[in-house]
């Protein structure tokens, strides 16, 4: 079964966010969309030739890059159109639990999106220790923590911000925080109830 590209139009006219910005944003989305299906049908029809293969190697390697290309601009895209603030519920808790208060967790969050280099701020949940850690995703495909959930996740590759902001990351961050749905990262968190092992 084929990947199907999600529509995220409803983001249309979010504020901080110009259309030209999103619309190029949805594209480059979609090109990842596109080339999962691609690479995952050439995997498939290795199948009756080989699979111990130079060709059928490099499309393994690439199918991580374009795979987490496609999902975690959909966990983007979908944690965005909300009223910003601080959360509430279960999430509220946790944030508070192991950071204090939500302006602790914010100043490290925000401070992990400005490092310097382009990728991705997000913000995990660890079901095994109940914990949230932040972390600095560098290119799609490595870096993930094993056995985490993402909960909020931020694109501050320059493709995100330069068309409205040119090299102000600081601005992209606020209106990105000015405009996350938190009930998204809220569902996130409760899928995870069910994610820890049963050895634990």
């Amino acid at each position: 079964m084929l990947y199907q590209v999600e529509n995220f139009d409803s983001l249309l006219g979010m504020k901080g966010f110009s259309d030209q910005l999103l619309k190029d944003h949805f594209g480059l989305y979609e090109g990842y969309v596109s080339h999962t299906n691609d690479l995952l049908r050439k995997i498939r029809g290795l199948a009756d030739t080989g699979l111990d293969t130079p060709e059928f190697s490099e499309l393994e390697r690439r199918l991580g890059w374009e795979f987490n290309g496609m999902r975690l601009h959909e966990l983007y895209f979908s944690n965005l159109g909300g009223e910003g603030g601080a959360p509430k519920g279960e999430l509220g808790d946790l944030i508070h639990r192991h950071y204090g208060n939500f302006e602790a967790w914010n100043q490290e969050f925000r401070a992990v999106g400005s490092m310097r280099g382009v990728g991705w701020a997000i913000s995990y949940h660890d079901p095994i220790a109940n914990r949230l850690i932040n972390f600095w995703i560098d290119e799609h495909d490595t870096y993930h923590p094993a056995g985490c959930t993402p909960l909020l996740v931020m694109d501050v590759w320059e493709h995100a911000f330069a068309i409205d902001y040119g090299t102000d990351r600081e601005s992209y961050i606020d209106a990105f925080m000015n405009n996350v749905n938190w009930s998204a990262a809220e569902t996130r968190l409760r899928a995870t109830a069910d994610a820890v092992p049963a050895s634990r």
